[in-house]
């Protein structure tokens, strides 16, 4: 009876300490400028964090910010799994290639995952079947119909947690726009399954990228006090940024240097 009790006490301490973890989370996402409402899409380095935490935890945390009309939207990508050599794609079962947290998140309860070989993403909340349900037109890796495109039409915003503004996928969708001489690789075909198991072949535009170093922590000097904020969440420093004025001001940059957010060697 008594290793019973101890039992229950310590299962009472997780939870109460899950429910502590959320709510801290909660408060600096606000304090950062996220907003009930908000479609947020975020890109992670899960251990910046610190010890301890949980995954479930920063979902949580995350969603309990955004509240019951906003949209959590992950970067569930593919890149390095989904190639020339294995053409593969399911939308069921194609693991993210980019880390634990984005992995946890796209089998997480109720999350729904674009269709898109190399550049989906896993979505849940109000808008979540919007931001995903057209992916599977584009034949770009961040065309019109991304969830990462979407993004500024619902006055959306970015956020780096625990990772610098560099692995900005978004900035990808900008050089589309412009299509700058390094952009774009070769065409290769893959093979894709829906939900529904059905399959069939399309052929992709990649990117390509050659002789170039990405610099995409650039776009944060084209950002006003408004349009960007910086802060904590536990032990990871983040970014937050507006969608839209990423694609306006990057866009604009990119028109009169296409070079400006990369370095060619």
């Amino acid at each position: 009876m008594r290793a019973h009790a101890n039992l229950h006490t310590r299962l009472r301490g997780l939870q109460r300490m899950g429910i502590y973890m959320k709510e801290l989370i909660t408060r600096a996402l606000e304090n950062l400028g996220v907003k009930k409402g908000d479609c947020l899409l975020v890109h992670t380095s899960f251990k910046a964090l610190g010890k301890g935490v949980k995954a479930e935890d920063v979902i949580k945390g995350l969603t309990a910010a955004i509240g019951n009309n906003g949209t959590l939207i992950i970067p569930s990508l593919s890149y390095s799994t989904v190639t020339k050599e294995a053409p593969l794609f399911d939308v069921r079962s194609t693991k993210a290639c980019i880390g634990y947290f984005p992995e946890f998140f796209r089998n997480y309860n109720g999350s729904i995952r674009s269709v898109h070989p190399t550049h989906s993403c896993s979505a849940v909340g109000a808008e979540a079947e919007e931001f995903v349900n057209s992916h599977y037109i584009d034949r770009t890796p961040v065309g019109e119909n991304s969830p990462f495109r979407k993004l500024a039409g619902f006055g959306g915003k970015i956020l780096f947690l625990g990772c610098s503004s560099a692995p900005n996928t978004s900035m990808h969708g900008v050089e589309e726009l412009v299509v700058p001489d390094y952009l774009y690789g070769e065409d290769i075909e893959y093979t894709l399954t829906n939900y529904d198991g059905k399959s069939y072949n399309a052929l992709y535009r990649t990117h390509g990228f050659a002789h170039t170093a990405q610099r995409y922590e650039r776009v944060e000097a084209l950002l006003n006090q408004y349009e960007m904020s910086k802060g904590k969440v536990l032990e990871a420093q983040c970014t937050l940024m507006s969608s839209a004025a990423l694609w306006k001001k990057g866009k604009e940059a990119m028109e009169k240097d296409s070079h400006f957010f990369v370095e060619i060697y």
